[in-house]
């Protein structure tokens, strides 16, 4: 992570690249409206839909994993080469999450997250701007690194002693009520941990002992998963944060279900 101090004094940093990763589930293009009233000065727009999602399949979740040459163009056109650090920002903590793995997954790792987001960007007074930068000619290769993502065929094979953590809502886990997707439920064997639980305010993360406390039950190399693979991204951040070694299934619940043979679980326990 970075706070508002540092990014305030790396505005102007020619080795740093700020993206805006706001978005909203139900209004697909909120995020692009919100960055055009105002965001952070020099920072980026990346949409979710178009830049850090691949092409909706019959199987892959709402959500999938975009193709390396599709995430290439769009990480090129905000100039990123090998040296340059990204910072991602959003309103929740899922948006630059989001963009954390992705560029992990893709093979760079020098990307931080502005912790507090943008509504702490704004509550400490810190300027923001309509501007939009110009688009620019990064040499980014992408170089995929498997380990830290699931499928559905390695979530079959864990041996019971692994640990499967669902990032949705409580009452979604549960099977109570599901505003997306057509199956309420989760994955048998499943635990239930909020990402929500991981942030304390807006898109601040909580306190390392705190997210110690919280994913004590998730074990070392937990799979997280939510409705279609961002929130999840939430979990994957602060399991990250304190040592953990989590894999994101990045299909999440809404590829689960696309398998007709797929078992699910109700109620409250896994």
């Amino acid at each position: 992570f970075v706070d508002v101090d540092w990014l305030s004094k790396h505005l102007n940093d020619p080795d740093c690249i700020i993206v805006d990763c706001r978005y909203d589930l139900f209004d697909k293009e909120l995020g692009a409206r919100e960055y055009s009233e105002n965001h952070i000065p020099n920072a980026y727009f990346l949409h979710m839909e178009k830049a850090l999602t691949g092409k909706v399949e019959n199987h892959g979740g709402r959500h999938p994993v975009p193709k390396p040459d599709r995430f290439q163009e769009a990480m090129n056109s905000v100039g990123l080469t090998p040296e340059k650090t990204v910072i991602g920002y959003d309103n929740d903590g899922s948006g630059a999450s989001r963009l954390w793995w992705l560029l992990n997954y893709f093979g760079h790792k020098n990307v931080r997250i502005l912790n507090g987001g943008y509504p702490l960007w704004v509550e400490a007074g810190y300027p923001v701007s309509r501007e939009v930068p110009a688009s620019k000619n990064g040499n980014f290769v992408p170089v995929v690194n498997e380990q830290i993502l699931t499928g559905v065929e390695d979530l079959k094979r864990l041996d019971h002693g692994s640990k499967i953590v669902d990032s949705r809502t409580r009452e979604r886990y549960a099977g109570i009520v599901e505003p997306i997707d057509f199956k309420a439920g989760h994955i048998p064997g499943a635990i239930n941990i909020p990402y929500t639980d991981a942030i304390e305010q807006k898109a601040l993360f909580k306190s390392r002992n705190e997210l110690e406390k919280i994913y004590a039950p998730a074990g070392n190399s937990p799979v997280v998963y939510c409705g279609s693979g961002i929130t999840s991204c939430v979990s994957f951040v602060a399991l990250k944060s304190i040592g953990r070694n989590p894999r994101l299934y990045a299909g999440s619940w809404s590829d689960w279900i696309s398998y007709e043979e797929n078992e699910i679980a109700t109620g409250s326990s896994p």
